[in-house]
């Protein structure tokens, strides 16, 4: 028998509820649903692109996709620079998992003081931080081996240089966002760098990618760079000034290596160097490119230009006797010295010689303003058109402003000033029978169309003279090589202390060479700079020289041009050097 429920026994139950509470919760309960409703169709219909917006700001990131850099190679298609993968490592403070023993281990990865670590996961309020940037592969590996929460990994990529510090003042170097900074990597950092992609994505809170939307743009590749210089030359340059420098406690030097045919640059080394991929603690010493940078008083080696402009007016012939005396000349009140008396000299001699007096006597027969368009022609005084970073003008002076002894000076090197770069380029004016070529540090396989500055018979005596002057009794005769004949012009200049040139024994000096090869009909100019040389030996011809042979037996070697002198070359025991 089932029992019976009384409901009236509770006074609760027994109550009578007003019909109109009853049709209140009910309206209440669909009014509600209705503005659930309406609410939602505002939100999914009305203001959906708001919404939207706002979950994209919170949620959606756009990834860029990164572009892979151009490569550089040498002109043999050798590898200067390339980029190869290498993850960097970031985390979200918050979710890192903070055991002790595993934080040791990843700060001793990442080569950071465990305390530098902590600092950068201190802010739990950040949800990305970026711990290291571009570690090697293996370092990755074992990072992701510990498993550690919070701590993840993104793709990037990082430079190598495989030429290292012989190139690297022509390569330079990129940071760590992949812009070049230096070098090559500057100049032409845009083709290089080519266009990064980027998709559209929506992240949770954790940063992993939940949902791709939108449409994908592809990223375009940089493209790889030819560049005009050899690698082989390149290291056999910097190797060769790298050892001159040290085994005259120098201070520092440079070479630049020409194709007189295409105007390409073959070598530009500087030391001291740098690795582009290890940047650690450089200097500025070290970062300086000083065939492009630096700029000084170019001594003897100006003379060639200020007998090349006599040539070519008819004021002299090479034969031309030129009395220099003594070894003294005073020219409104101030004296202008040779290392020693010469006596009467061709005008070939004065060039052989060096004679800073007789090199006076024919400049003196010239207005300023010839000499001045003369040096404007060769370059001097103007920013070569390169296309790379650092290339200075150096300094000329307006010829009306000059006195007679400036005008004197300045015919033997000094009142002007000029790179190492632009003085191996005017030599181009006797190698090309005249003309004044164009330079490019990228690869060229067409003859540089030049600009005439002397006639082609100018040009040729001009290069016997040096070719006298590189040879035995001549300044420069260290720069002979085995098997090829060679022709150029040594200098030493003071280096300026302050407003002047400092004390007799407190002088500092840059010796110079700059010269040609084969002499009759050159391939290649090449310019040798010894900043500062030590051991009481200074002067061009015997610091710079040396390594102008060294450098031009090995570069021609290397085109292939065949030698065209079976003879060893003759240095006289008494070597005459120019005067300063």
């Amino acid at each position: 028998m089932s029992r019976s429920i009384a409901y009236t026994s509770s006074p609760l139950l027994a109550s009578r509820t007003p019909l109109w509470r009853s049709k209140f919760i009910v309206a209440a309960i669909a009014l509600g649903s209705v503005g659930l409703i309406a609410r939602a169709a505002y939100i999914q219909v009305v203001a959906n692109d708001f919404f939207q917006k706002q979950g994209q700001v919170r949620f959606g990131r756009t990834l860029a996709l990164p572009a892979n850099r151009g490569r550089i190679l040498d002109r043999n298609g050798l590898i200067l620079a390339s980029s190869i993968p290498a993850p960097s490592i970031w985390a979200i403070p918050e979710d890192v998992d903070r055991d002790p023993a595993r934080l040791r281990q990843l700060a001793k990865l990442l080569e950071m003081p465990l305390a530098d670590l902590n600092k950068r996961l201190a802010d739990e309020d950040k949800t990305f931080v970026w711990l290291k940037r571009q570690v090697d592969d293996d370092v990755a590996k074992q990072i992701a081996a510990l498993g550690l929460k919070g701590v993840y990994q993104r793709k990037e990529y990082k430079r190598q240089y495989p030429e290292g510090e012989a190139s690297a003042h022509v390569v330079g170097f990129t940071n760590v966002e992949d812009k070049g900074q230096e070098g090559i990597e500057l100049a032409f950092n845009k083709e290089l760098a080519g266009h990064a992609g980027s998709r559209r994505v929506i992240k949770d809170r954790m940063g992993r990618v939940v949902e791709a939307v939108g449409e994908q743009i592809e990223p375009v590749d940089g493209r790889d760079l030819q560049l005009s210089i050899d690698s082989k030359i390149q290291f056999v340059a910097y190797q060769k000034l790298r050892d001159a420098v040290l085994l005259r406690k120098a201070k520092a030097g440079s070479v630049v290596v020409l194709d007189v045919v295409t105007g390409e640059v073959l070598a530009l080394a500087n030391f001291p160097s740098y690795s582009p991929a290890k940047r650690q603690n450089l200097s500025g010493a070290q970062l300086r490119n000083r065939a492009l940078t630096d700029t000084f008083e170019p001594g003897s080696v100006m003379k060639p230009f200020t007998i090349g402009l006599a040539l070519e007016t008819g004021r002299v012939t090479p034969q031309t006797l030129i009395d220099t005396g003594t070894g003294k000349l005073s020219i409104t009140g101030s004296t202008i010295s040779d290392s020693h008396p010469n006596g009467v000299l061709t005008v070939e001699g004065v060039i052989q010689k060096s004679s800073n007096i007789g090199t006076t006597k024919i400049a003196m027969q010239m207005q300023p303003r010839e000499m001045w368009e003369l040096f404007s022609e060769a370059g001097f005084g103007q920013k070569p058109q390169i296309r790379f970073p650092g290339a200075v003008s150096g300094r000329l002076r307006p010829y009306k402003t000059w006195r007679p002894i400036e005008q004197a000076t300045m015919s033997y090197g000094y009142g002007l000033s000029a790179s190492l770069f632009q003085m191996a380029r005017s030599y181009t004016i006797f190698s090309n029978d005249g003309q004044l070529i164009p330079v490019t540090m990228l690869k060229s396989s067409e003859p540089a169309v030049g600009v005439r500055v002397f006639s082609v018979r100018t040009a040729g005596q001009v290069r016997k003279m040096l070719q006298l002057a590189a040879g035995p009794g001549g300044t420069g005769q260290k720069a002979q090589t085995m098997g090829y004949s060679v022709g150029g012009k040594s200098g030493t200049a003071y280096k300026q202390i302050g407003k002047g040139y400092g004390s007799a024994g407190n002088r500092k000096y840059r010796g110079w060479f700059v010269g040609m090869a084969p002499i009759e009909k050159p391939r290649i100019i090449i310019g040798v700079m010894i900043d500062e040389p030590g051991g009481g030996q200074y002067f061009g011809g015997a610091v710079a020289a040396p390594v102008f042979s060294e450098v031009a037996q090995q570069t021609l070697r290397m085109m292939g041009a065949q030698p065209d002198m079976a003879v060893i070359p003759q240095i006289v025991a008494q070597a005459e050097e120019e005067s300063l």
